[in-house]
């Protein structure tokens, strides 16, 4: 492995603990929100003017976005739609991984529970011609950083 250069953003994958699957079901062109911040709670110490301190209390997770070309029939979309329309939530593990020019993951994220809690399709323009992009949006507990 070449550790001089770091890792391309535009080679990765992403694959749901999910089935059925379909082989477009692991093709996105985009994910975003993979970000964690601490929470702190300010303590102000009797006697101590000059600072106060920021303890920490517990991690945030944001939600991550999924970006792509929109499939029919994907059993992505199938999970999706059966949470949003018939509020039958069935969180699932996902792994989001960087790969190198052969196709090994270099990087990777366990993402624990996630949920879909937002899908949106890109807007219809007849004076354009663009792909049709679905965004699907997932609330999640936690991820782990995985050892490649």
């Amino acid at each position: 492995m070449d550790f001089t250069y770091p890792p391309v953003g535009f080679h990765f994958s992403v694959v749901f603990e999910l089935l059925p699957q379909l082989p477009n079901d692991f093709r996105f062109q985009e994910v975003t929100g993979l970000t964690v911040d601490v929470e702190t709670e300010e303590y102000k110490e009797g006697g101590e003017n000059r600072f106060v301190h920021q303890l920490p209390t517990r991690t945030k997770y944001h939600n991550i976005e999924l970006k792509r070309g929109m499939f029919m029939g994907s059993g992505i979309l199938m999970w999706c739609r059966n949470a949003i329309e018939s509020f039958n939530f069935q969180p699932t593990n996902l792994t989001i991984a960087l790969l190198n020019e052969d196709h090994i993951p270099v990087a990777a994220w366990y993402v624990v529970n996630a949920y879909p809690v937002s899908w949106s399709v890109s807007d219809f323009n007849a004076m354009e011609s663009k792909v049709v992009i679905e965004s699907i949006k997932l609330q999640y507990n936690y991820f782990k950083i995985l050892a490649i």
